[in-house]
């Protein structure tokens, strides 16, 4: 049964992480200003960033733009959580607060960091796969539902996609890559792609093809042979 970890112990992990790069940093000190804000209910800030997104990509696209933020976010979301977790420690993130404004970089905190010691990756996963997914994932997609239209497929495939990409990052690790396998096999991430030689392949496509000197991303569904 997983077990509570002191808040030292949480941050400490996190902070380790956080030297693989911004996308595993959660900052879990100095987060008291206003501009702290609950994860992903802000109607009035994730338009605003899709907005900022879509001029420096380029595009007049809304929904290409919405689409590269939510799975931007998701992957500041799985990458921290998954890595801690694969080192036996799960973050509790319920309470998860961001911070952006134009020009800024995106940052995420937890004011007070908590979390459970597990083993092995299918205890991880029962508790990863509904704070993340039920608790974050879900509650973003509603909130930009409210100012873009993104398919379902999209979504969950970027998500899929951001969780599998993850992997890129840092040294290869057996444990974070079945953690990262198990989540995959729970909807609604299941059947959204498959690792194959080269790597995870989506079954969607995240749409920066359509970005004015876009292409096509490495693991996506519509490159010839996937």
């Amino acid at each position: 049964m997983p077990v509570d970890v002191t808040p030292a112990e949480v941050a400490g992990v996190l902070r380790d992480l956080a030297r693989l790069g911004p996308y595993f940093e959660i900052i879990t000190a100095g987060l008291d200003g206003p501009e702290w804000r609950p994860f992903g209910g802000d109607t009035t800030r994730l338009r605003a960033l899709t907005g900022d997104y879509a001029e420096r990509l380029g595009t007049g696209e809304r929904r290409v733009a919405a689409s590269l933020v939510f799975q931007g976010l998701a992957a500041r979301l799985w990458s921290p959580v998954v890595a801690a977790a694969a080192v036996g420690i799960v973050p509790d993130v319920s309470g998860l607060r961001w911070r952006w404004a134009p020009g800024e970089p995106i940052a995420l905190g937890l004011a007070e960091p908590g979390g459970r010691r597990v083993e092995g990756a299918a205890e991880a996963a029962g508790l990863v796969h509904p704070m993340v997914v039920d608790g974050h994932l879900r509650p973003l997609q509603e909130t930009m539902a409210g100012f873009v239209n993104l398919a379902d497929g999209l979504v969950w495939g970027n998500a899929a996609s951001a969780l599998a990409g993850s992997l890129n990052v840092g040294p290869a690790d057996p444990a974070r890559a079945a953690l990262v396998r198990a989540l995959l096999a729970r909807e609604p991430l299941a059947g959204t792609g498959e690792f194959g030689p080269d790597g995870f392949v989506r079954k969607s496509c995240c749409l920066y093809y359509r970005v004015p000197g876009g292409g096509m991303c490495g693991d996506c569904g519509l490159l010839p042979g996937s």
